[in-house]
């Protein structure tokens, strides 16, 4: 079920994507509300990483914007883009964890980049970014130290370092057993529900997309675009599409 509140918050408008001469996506719109856990869904190729790369303004498209709480980030100045970049916390497949530092170390640089805070209230709301995601005494740890789960959610700690009003996912589940990845879930939504944060997942694991999803766009490399939007539950008993069935019941394209 999507969020009760119908204002979008993110707004993807005609946004053309390409890497030199190729093009990798074209002229996808949609919207995301306050609150929703929105998912982007696809097979491998069919630019959902890309895609997520500029709703957070990594990239810029080649037509078309992303609209963030008002703020056009496609035409927005550094400083803008910036202060926009502080509202928004990136959990990456990969953790993205500095191997030469602590967790704390690790959670604490986004404080470190974004605000003027001082040491002593740096360490203790790294604490208790820590303690959310159930790392709580884990501060002096390094990343080798620990198991691929407590590494996503070390990396998730630090994403919500700054309490961002949105939350990028891209791909968390990757590498994670089944039952790392559901603990992985009921986190996430306690967060979502807690806090109220507007989430974007990439993703192709179908547990989770069930477990999480609220609402969803399916993109195929074909149309290089969204050949698919609702809820997880829809797309699955009504569409007529049988590239939907396909990623739905794990047929090969």
């Amino acid at each position: 079920m999507a969020s009760s509140n119908t204002e979008p918050v993110i707004i993807v408008e005609g946004l053309t994507a390409r890497y030199g001469e190729v093009t990798i996506l074209q002229d996808v719109s949609f919207e995301v509300y306050r609150g929703e856990r929105f998912m982007i869904l696809g097979g491998s190729g069919c630019g959902k990483s890309t895609l997520l790369k500029h709703m957070i303004g990594l990239i810029k498209p080649h037509a078309g914007r992303v609209v963030i709480d008002g703020v056009d980030i496609t035409r927005a100045d550094e400083e803008t883009l910036h202060r926009v970049r502080s509202r928004i916390g990136v959990l990456f497949q990969a953790d993205a964890l500095f191997g030469s530092m602590s967790l704390a170390e690790n959670v604490s640089l986004p404080l470190a980049e974004y605000t003027d805070l001082p040491p002593e209230l740096i360490r203790e709301i790294v604490r208790m970014k820590l303690g959310l995601v159930n790392l709580a005494g884990y501060d002096n740890h390094m990343p080798s130290e620990l198991s691929g789960g407590m590494r996503k959610r070390a990396g998730l700690a630090r994403a919500m370092a700054l309490d961002p009003t949105f939350l990028f996912y891209d791909e968390p589940w990757a590498g994670l057993d089944p039952v790392t990845a559901a603990e992985l879930d009921i986190l996430i939504r306690s967060l979502n529900e807690g806090i109220g944060t507007t989430m974007v997942f990439v993703t192709q694991e179908l547990a989770s997309i069930f477990s999480l999803g609220q609402r969803v766009i399916m993109l195929h490399k074909d149309v290089k675009g969204i050949i698919a939007r609702g809820t997880p539950q829809e797309l699955r008993e009504t569409s007529s599409d049988p590239r939907v069935n396909h990623f739905f019941n794990r047929q090969a394209d």
